[in-house]
C-alpha cells in the first residue's frame, strides 16, 4: 500500500509539474468554446486526452529504446499552434476587411490534440526516464493517474474559462485574442527548444 501511495504521489507530482502551462491553453479553449461554440467542449476533452495519450505513448516507446522524434528537432512541433494562430489571424483580417462576421476561432478535437502535443513535447524528456525506471504495474498506475488528472485539468480549465466578464471580452475580441495566444505559445516552444539555431547551422 505504501509503495502504491508513493507511485500515485510521484505521478501526481510529475503531471502537475509538467502541465501547469497547459491550464492556460485549456482556459483559452474553454473561453473560446463558451464565446463562439468552437471548439466544442467534448472536442476539448477528446483532444486533451488524445494529446496527453500521444505524449505518454511516445515516452513509453522512448523508454524501450525507440526514438520516435529526435530530441533536437522536437521544438518544431511549436509550428502547430503557430499555424493555427496564423490561420485564425488571417481569417480575422479577411473578415474585418470584408465587413463580415468574426470567424470562429480554434479548431476541432484534432487541433486541440495537436496543440496539446506541441505544448507538452518537452514532457517526453521527463516521462521517459520515469517510465524506464519503474515496473509495469507502477507504469499502469501512473498512466491511470495521468488519465484522472487530465479530467481534473479539463474541469479546472472550464472553471477558469467560465467568468462572465472574460467570456464577454472573448465574445467581442476572441477572433484576435485566441490566435495571438496560440502564436505566442508556439513561438515560445520553438524559441525555448533552440531548434532555430540548429536549423540555421545546417544551412
Amino acid at each position: 500500500m505504501e509503495e502504491l501511495f508513493r507511485t500515485v504521489a510521484a505521478a501526481v507530482g510529475v503531471f502537475a509539474g509538467t502541465n501547469v502551462d497547459d491550464l492556460l491553453i485549456l482556459t483559452v479553449l474553454f473561453l473560446s468554446s463558451r464565446a463562439t461554440g468552437r471548439p466544442g467542449r467534448w472536442q476539448i476533452w477528446v483532444g486533451q486526452y488524445l494529446g496527453v495519450g500521444a505524449l505518454v505513448a511516445v515516452s513509453a516507446l522512448a523508454a524501450l529504446g525507440l526514438q520516435v522524434v529526435p530530441d533536437r528537432w522536437v521544438g518544431l512541433l511549436g509550428l502547430v499552434p503557430v499555424g493555427l494562430g496564423v490561420r485564425g489571424l488571417v481569417g480575422a483580417f479577411r473578415n474585418a476587411a470584408n465587413g463580415a462576421d468574426a470567424p470562429r476561432v480554434a479548431g476541432g478535437w484534432l487541433a486541440v490534440a495537436g496543440v496539446t502535443v506541441a505544448n507538452g513535447a518537452d514532457n517526453v524528456s521527463v516521462y521517459t526516464p520515469m517510465l524506464r525506471t519503474i515496473g509495469v504495474t507502477e507504469g499502469l498506475v501512473t498512466v491511470g493517474v495521468f488519465a484522472v488528472l487530465v479530467a481534473v485539468w479539463c474541469v479546472a480549465g472550464s472553471w477558469l474559462g467560465s467568468h462572465r466578464r472574460v467570456v464577454a471580452v472573448i465574445e467581442r475580441h476572441g477572433h484576435w485574442i485566441v490566435p495571438v495566444v496560440f502564436v505566442v505559445i508556439g513561438a515560445a516552444i520553438i524559441a525555448e527548444s533552440g531548434v532555430i539555431g540548429r536549423a540555421l547551422a545546417l544551412i
